[in-house]
């Protein structure tokens, strides 16, 4: 299929899933959350919404990886609109990027600004230890495959993506200094995104610290780049359920790593939280001409 017919069919996908959301909460989000392994639970928190099973929602693929509950939560959180997926989509489900970006696209054609992605991640860095929270500075993405992008040139030879800035700095300065307030600490790195499932070699853990990466998992950058592409703004916030030392690697598995990310959940909840309150006053402020 030529690069514009599959443009077109992918608006069309945006269009009625969207169509579709909206017949049941009729509200604009300001931001939109994707909720990874064993961090589904902040979605417990928001108010005056609905639930909407992604089987019900037209295009969406269905979340099958240990976790994710999938489903949509619409409502209210910290006084601000939100959306916010309760389980995502991986490369590794079978699923196409495509596939996996359609519910960010989505949430940006609702009147998302503002892209809050989490996931559960094995600690690279030495000095992380599991339950720790790492705010993504960059990352890099090994997922074989890039989302198409809406300024895509022939078939035979699609643009090269323009966005290289995905990660917001201004919200990241505002993770950090919630964390500081809340008294507790955060590390601050660069994500590398495998394609899974599995979990590293020793060689493959070396490999990957020596080329910057301070933190593994197997999502995120597809939807961050889509994000920030489309015009919004992305703050990624990955919880460290392992410690992956080459030289003192220890099991892990699916269930354990579900465990430890629900441990940091706290402090994942008392971030998402306090960037919320923050970004309400500061749009507040903006309203006020102040």
């Amino acid at each position: 299929m030529a690069i514009a017919d599959g443009m077109r069919d992918l608006a069309h996908q945006i269009e009625t899933a969207t169509d579709s959301i909206k017949t049941l909460w009729p509200e604009k989000p300001r931001v939109g959350m994707i909720l990874g392994s064993g961090l589904g639970g902040l979605a417990d928190n928001i108010e005056d919404g609905v639930s909407i099973d992604y089987a019900t929602i037209p295009h969406f693929p269905r979340s099958t990886a240990l976790g994710h509950q999938g489903r949509l939560v619409c409502g209210q959180l910290a006084k601000t609109p939100i959306v916010a997926m309760q389980g995502r989509f991986h490369r590794y489900e079978g699923y196409a990027i495509h596939e996996i970006t359609l519910p960010v696209r989505v949430m940006r054609a609702l009147g998302m600004e503002v892209l809050i992605v989490s996931n559960a991640a094995g600690g690279i860095n030495p000095y992380f230890s599991a339950g720790d929270v790492m705010i993504i500075q960059d990352h890099i993405n090994f997922l074989g495959q890039l989302p198409a992008t809406e300024n895509s040139g022939t078939a035979s030879l699609p643009r090269c993506h323009a966005k290289t800035d995905i990660y917001d700095p201004h919200l990241i300065d505002m993770a950090q200094t919630v964390a500081r307030r809340a008294n507790f600490r955060v590390h601050a790195g660069v994500y590398v995104a495998q394609r899974g499932p599995n979990y590293e070699t020793r060689a493959e853990y070396r490999y990957l610290r020596r080329i910057g990466a301070d933190a593994v998992g197997m999502s995120t950058a597809p939807e961050a780049l889509v994000a920030a592409e489309a015009g919004a703004r992305v703050l990624g916030l990955s919880a460290i359920t392992n410690v992956c030392l080459p030289d003192a690697l220890g099991e892990t598995t699916g269930a354990g790593v579900v465990e430890t990310a629900a441990r940091a959940a706290k402090k994942m909840e008392q971030l998402v939280l306090g960037i919320l309150i923050s970004l309400a006053e500061s749009a507040g402020n903006r309203e006020n001409g102040s």
